[in-house]
């Protein structure tokens, strides 16, 4: 395995992905307009770009010594698969308990605050945004060990 591989790789995904902030930096510097807009577009499109590679580079076995290393790594690709389904799972489950019970929570203490007897009732309103990221985790551990 080429060592030098190892060291400069790292340093140039932190470069691809910084890069979009060094041109702003750059362009207040010289007191040219920044369009702040286009350059946090810029850096998470960087982002996503250089997250991309990095996850594909793996899974096409550019790393392998030899060809049965190369077809372990491309073995690998359904055990990895699993593993971003089950993190999308629960994760999409998660973002849409938040978006739930940011909705629900708020309306539940007006109610009580208006009237004490609704209590129940906005509690349980408040546990079924919560039902959401149960269900994803559920699906989780069914990918993982179904």
């Amino acid at each position: 395995m080429n060592y030098a591989l190892i060291f400069i790789m790292p340093l140039a995904v932190v470069a691809a992905i910084m890069l979009p902030l060094f041109v702003s930096l750059k362009r207040i510097h010289d007191k040219k307009p920044v369009n702040r807009k286009r350059a946090v577009i810029a850096n998470v499109v960087s982002f996503f770009g250089v997250m991309a590679v990095m996850t594909m580079l793996p899974l096409t076995g550019a790393f392998a010594e030899t060809a049965e290393a190369a077809e372990a790594a491309s073995g690998g690709l359904a055990e990895g698969l699993r593993y971003i389904g089950a993190a999308l799972s629960t994760g999409l489950g998660t973002i849409g308990t938040g978006i739930a019970v940011g909705g629900a929570a708020p309306a539940a203490i007006g109610a009580v605050s208006e009237n004490d007897k609704s209590f129940s009732k906005a509690l349980i309103f408040v546990a079924l945004g919560e039902g959401v990221a149960i269900y994803g985790l559920l699906i989780s551990i069914l990918i993982l060990f179904g």
